[in-house]
């Protein structure tokens, strides 16, 4: 059976319910005649008589009322599908699969998961967290979190964060006996917590702002990560000197396990975007997840990231 049947054999479906052409045509927008037509051809091409016409009625023959049979649950499969999908589009339901940077659920997903979820309850939110650039669409997520450069030029880019601060701790067991750096230039004397961008990337530079200017420091140490809280533990451990958003040891900073060194010396990386492919038609779960980690401010409509 051809694609092109498919209309006749919906509009057989309105005259087998209805037993009637003109009720039909109604339902349809069109003329009884027309209607008629169809079921001619519709018969036609199946050869085989599927209606007994008289000029008052309408009737089923054995092979109309078993094709009717049959026909009818598969095309309200089909309506239930279309229904189903018409109420996603109308409200967010399925699965929001978000591949994210180390930092990201700690900064930007955490502090909205809890109210996502209970607004959306039909929604499935599942996080992966890890480092580098990926293929969202050949991985099967929906969006990415991470930093701007990670957005290819096809994507649309939202910002979910403003610049984040960062903060350069150690615990009082590390300094005991060494002199605490003054400036950013004294971290070559001292076991800084390395953070690696990707499994074969480059070990990040420490940026400081100082009189207008930003001055990225190369770091050595003994212990690479590449996970914020892995760093910080390891701060807490007193392995070295870590380099964190300025959230993550706020607790440990006030109950005196820590401690904050250059302070005079702010610093700060660009922040966080929200990333995915620029398709006509947006999810609706990720439509309010977008709405939800928006960094305030941040214009209504995204952007597609500069060529």
């Amino acid at each position: 059976m051809q694609r092109s049947a498919l209309p006749e054999l919906s509009t057989f479906l309105l005259v087998a319910e209805h037993l009637s052409f003109r009720a039909a045509a109604e339902r349809l927008e069109l003329t009884a005649p027309a209607v008629s037509h169809a079921m001619r051809q519709l018969e036609a091409r199946l050869g085989v008589r599927l209606l007994n016409r008289t000029t008052r009625s309408v009737s089923l023959t054995q092979a109309g009322f078993r094709l009717f049979e049959r026909l009818r649950p598969a095309f309200d499969q089909i309506s239930g599908s279309l229904e189903e999908l018409n109420e996603e589009r109308q409200r967010p339901v399925g699965r929001l699969r978000i591949w994210a940077a180390p930092i990201a659920p700690a900064i930007v997903i955490m502090p909205i998961w809890q109210r996502y979820l209970s607004a959306y309850p039909e929604v499935q939110l599942e996080i992966w967290a890890d480092i580098g650039r990926v293929d969202i669409v050949a991985s099967g997520f929906d969006a990415a979190i991470g930093t701007k450069d990670w957005a290819l030029s096809d994507m649309i880019r939202v910002r979910v964060t403003g610049p984040i601060k960062c903060a350069v701790v150690g615990s009082p067991a590390y300094f005991a006996g060494l002199r605490p750096p003054r400036t950013p230039d004294d971290l070559a004397s001292h076991n800084c917590i390395q953070y690696r961008l990707g499994a074969k990337g480059p070990i990040a530079k420490w940026g400081f702002e100082r009189s207008g200017k930003t001055h990225q420091i190369a770091v050595a140490g003994r212990l690479t990560v590449n996970d914020p809280e892995l760093a910080l533990r390891a701060a807490l451990d007193g392995i070295g000197i870590a380099y964190v958003p300025e959230d993550l040891p706020a607790p440990f900073l006030r109950a005196g396990q820590l401690v904050r060194v250059l302070e005079r010396w702010p610093s700060a990386t660009e922040g966080l975007f929200l990333f995915y492919h620029g398709h006509r038609q947006v999810p609706t779960a990720l439509r309010a997840f977008i709405d939800m980690v928006r960094a305030p401010g941040t214009p209504g409509r995204s952007l597609k990231t500069p060529t």
